[in-house]
């Protein structure tokens, strides 16, 4: 297939996966509905089915000549969105758990969202203010690694999230937790 990037498939690695439950979260924390959520941001409110957003990223990526995309669960507890959206479109997208290893039940979410063939977990520890040596976290870098195929993604260094500055959200990431090398020995580990 020939497409702007040549005669090889260009995947997207990092797609983050809005979903109606997102919007939802976001106008709870701000006081406004999804609908004014999604205005502030310049953005288009999803239909509540998250097949019909995977419908809509399908089409962007074909639009772009891009073959294949992961999505990411943009809040912890939303993975049943990408599920979906994996699940209706499997040869377009990989699908990825956002956890936040704090939280009570993280480790068992993890797991069956791995059962239930998400591909990769991402870790936010600045956003969700542990060490990734922690030992819950190092529980959650295992049960991914007790999965063939499946990766575990640790965004380290600044980190934003746009559209809470919009919203009048704070945004307490502590960067304590964003060095890089503080994957060094879990990283040898594996």
């Amino acid at each position: 297939m020939q497409t702007p990037w040549g005669d090889f498939a260009v995947a997207d690695a990092h797609v983050h996966f809005f979903s109606r439950r997102f919007f939802s979260a976001l106008a709870s924390q701000s006081g406004k509905t999804p609908e004014q959520v999604a205005e502030a941001a310049g953005w288009i409110l999803p239909a509540e089915d998250p097949v019909e957003l995977a419908r809509a990223w399908a089409a962007e990526l074909d639009a772009h000549g891009v073959a294949r995309a992961s999505l990411i669960a943009s809040m912890p507890g939303d993975e049943a969105s990408v599920e979906s959206a994996v699940a209706a479109f499997p040869d377009r997208f990989y699908g990825y758990i956002m956890v936040n290893p704090l939280e009570d039940g993280a480790l068992e979410r993890t797991q069956i969202a791995l059962r239930c063939g998400l591909h990769a977990v991402c870790l936010f520890p600045a956003m969700h203010r542990y060490a990734v040596q922690d030992p819950r976290a190092e529980a959650i870098i295992q049960a991914a690694a007790g999965y063939r195929g499946r990766a575990v993604f640790v965004h380290c260094g600044v980190l934003t999230v746009g559209i809470r500055k919009k919203l009048g959200l704070p945004s307490p990431f502590d960067m304590r937790y964003s060095n890089p090398l503080d994957l060094h020995r879990v990283a040898l580990s594996y």
